[in-house]
């Protein structure tokens, strides 16, 4: 039987789904339906597939990726850690040039949602005798709607292998020529997901974009990498030389290859789909009341009509409203008429140009060891609430210029201050002076939380020495 390794693809910012998703914390990672993340839920999906998955990310994200393939139960996982941010092709040829001749590759977003895991799986399977020919095999969704969010693929005549050629690529149309598409019957909307032959696939970067392939090669050829002890089973990390692969040239693997190649099949796929691309997409997954408006969470509406409400944490409430999208978080509200979210990414570049911490960073903050919350702050002070993994430890580290004392709220904490450790339990306190040298465990089976009142000259992230860490960080 022909091995699928699923390769994931973990990159992108979900700068229309702010400010849930945010650059530090892509919308990929948020946990969103049912509790999980988009990556977790991807994660789940393909590993039906094949034992192996290969997930291709930011360096910056490691510890969340890792963390997913933890909750998602993979059993055998390879992390590629792209230096810089160099589009698909780049991403794509990375994981390829890991991967056996023979594999049989099923290039996913990590970002998208298809609740129907059996129909995913056959579809993905009925792709395996055009890829067998030699065919590079793209799927594409039965359009619901006459979108202009989507790219689109053109059918073409049907093939032996049960696919149907590609007739042509087109672009997100305007809504005039996505109605065409859709009355002309014959369009798929471009799900973005590829199955290939690996051998098959790096000739064709070979033939259309072999400067993209070279720089991929030469920037493994040095690569390091590591295992992740006990984060998650049978996982490693690889990193590419990093000066090699910043060399590498930017574009996406539609105009590097698909667009180009010759050998091209699709395959329709009939199940429930969504990109997960815009706040309008987040409603149309939320049921609707009689009104046509969906809420989420503790939201409230009176008089209102599609009107859709993002509300986790607190009571929002929307009075006559029509057509708006309100999503509120502990640190940013946005309040949008539907007809503009494709937008909501402008706003972020306005946001970060103009240095505003909340389009680059959330409130709470995900870490490798669990999280923390700043949840107050002023001149010479700083409240975090921290909570961390059962088994989990903070670095042996120092600051220059804060103290800390710290409170057990929930579970048992285990305290390394210079040369004493000792355990603290609920509603106990210790005191950490500015340059003593200290570290958190939670040796318990719960999570531990507690509340860390920081004081100092100065409070930021860097003041922080490392002189030991479970997970290789220096800074």
């Amino acid at each position: 039987m022909s091995t699928i390794v699923p390769v994931i693809l973990c990159g992108g910012s979900g700068t229309r789904l702010w400010p849930l998703s945010r650059k530090s914390f892509p919308k990929q990672f948020v946990p969103m339906i049912g509790g999980k993340s988009l990556l977790q839920l991807t994660l789940e999906r393909v590993k039906a597939l094949g034992p192996r998955v290969m997930l291709v990310a930011a360096e910056d994200h490691r510890f969340l990726v890792a963390d997913s393939a933890r909750l998602a139960r993979v059993s055998e996982t390879t992390i590629v850690l792209e230096p810089a941010a160099r589009n698909t092709a780049a991403a794509m040829a990375l994981a390829a040039l890991q991967a056996a001749p023979d594999d049989f590759l099923l290039f996913c977003p990590a970002d998208h949602h298809s609740p129907d895991l059996a129909a995913f799986a056959a579809t993905m399977r009925q792709g395996l005798a055009p890829a067998a020919a030699g065919a590079i095999v793209t799927f594409g969704v039965r359009p619901s709607f006459p979108s202009t969010a989507y790219g689109y693929i053109r059918q073409g005549e049907p093939r032996a292998d049960g696919s149907r050629e590609v007739c042509s690529f087109i672009e997100k149309p305007i809504a005039a020529r996505a109605q065409e598409l859709i009355l002309a019957g014959d369009a798929l909307w471009n799900a973005g997901i590829f199955l290939a032959r690996t051998s098959d696939f790096l000739d064709a970067l070979e033939q259309h974009a072999p400067d993209i392939l070279d720089a991929c090669r030469k920037s493994l050829a040095t690569a390091h990498a590591e295992v992740l002890g006990n984060q998650v089973a049978g996982a490693r990390f690889v990193r590419p030389e990093r000066d090699a692969f910043e060399a590498c040239r930017s574009q996406s693997i539609d105009y590097a290859v698909m667009e180009v190649h010759a050998d091209v099949a699709v395959v329709p796929f009939e199940g429930q789909w969504s990109d997960v691309g815009s706040w309008n997409a987040i409603a149309a997954l939320t049921p609707a009341d009689a009104d046509d408006n969906r809420i989420h969470g503790q939201g409230w509406a009176r008089g209102s009509r599609n009107t859709f409400i993002h509300a986790p944490h607190r009571p929002v409430v929307a009075l006559g409203t029509t057509d708006l999208l309100i999503i509120d978080t502990p640190d940013a509200v946005l309040v949008a008429h539907r007809d503009s979210a494709e937008q909501v990414k402008d706003v972020v570049a306005a946001l970060e140009q103009a240095d505003t911490a909340q389009a680059v960073m959330h409130r709470k903050v995900s870490r490798p060891w669990g999280w923390y919350d700043s949840i107050d702050a002023g001149e010479r002070f700083q409240v975090k609430r921290i909570g961390v993994r059962p088994g989990a430890s903070l670095s042996l580290q120092k600051h220059h210029h804060r103290a800390e004392h710290w409170v057990v709220v929930r579970g048992t904490a285990q305290v390394t201050r210079g040369s004493e450790t000792f355990l603290l339990s609920e509603n106990e306190s210790t005191y950490i002076p500015i340059g003593q040298l200290h570290r958190l465990h939670n040796p318990g089976k719960m999570e531990l939380e507690m509340i860390e009142v920081q004081s100092g000259s100065y409070l930021g992230e860097d003041d922080i020495v490392r002189l030991e860490d479970t997970y290789g960080r220096t800074a």
